[in-house]
């Protein structure tokens, strides 16, 4: 019991620090929130999905020594192809802003997003990003097994720094949706978006040769 708390900070510590990186996952979040559409869902939807992830790396892939070499490539060339059409996709908006009307407390109306849709493209962007699978599932699985019997009580605490992660986001992204839901902070997140989701792709894209 007395290691049970070093090794369950420790776990949630390094799950904390490698998920807080803006990426393809978090960005998703803060865009639903801007929107204010289905936040909640999201954040809940991404948190669940990296807790699986991260069940995988403790309970499976640390065992088996990480993802094959050809379940790597796929992974690789399955984000590489959705990050560059979402990036493609910011990119759009980032040129043809949609000149949508103002709602009735000043921020931009959205295109509805029905709660499938939601739960799908947090999915997709939690186990299509190549990213998850290798900080999550690979690295903090093999961490684990520096703990020995320990190992769930550290995978307990990395879930744990997901979930509050998400939380604190989501926390975040809402509070920002009812203060900068402007045209103008739509064409600059779309733009950095456009440009992250190309530059993750591009360095994924790299990794294969």
């Amino acid at each position: 019991m007395t290691l049970a708390f070093p090794t369950f900070t420790a776990g949630m510590v390094l799950s904390m620090s490698l998920i807080m990186a803006i990426g393809p996952q978090n960005a998703h979040v803060l865009r639903m929130g801007l929107q204010r559409q289905h936040l909640w869902l999201t954040v809940l939807t991404c948190a669940l999905a990296d807790v699986v992830l991260i069940g995988l790396g403790v309970l499976g892939l640390a065992q088996l020594g990480g993802l094959s070499d050809k379940l790597l490539g796929a992974l690789i060339g399955a984000g590489v192809l959705f990050l560059g059409v979402y990036g493609w996709q910011a990119f759009q908006r980032f040129l043809r802003p949609r000149a949508t009307p103002f709602g009735a407390d000043g921020g931009l109306t959205a295109e509805p997003v029905s709660p499938r849709q939601a739960v799908l493209s947090a999915l997709a962007f939690s186990f299509l990003n190549p990213h998850a699978w290798l900080d999550t599932a690979v690295l903090i699985g093999t961490a684990s097994l520096a703990y020995g019997q320990g190992s769930a009580v550290f995978g307990l605490g990395a879930a744990t720094g997901s979930l509050v992660w998400f939380i604190a986001l989501g926390a975040a992204a809402f509070w920002l949706g009812r203060r900068l839901n402007s045209l103008h902070v739509w064409r600059v997140l779309d733009g950095l978006v456009a440009l992250m989701m190309w530059g993750t792709a591009g360095w994924l894209l790299t990794s294969l040769f």
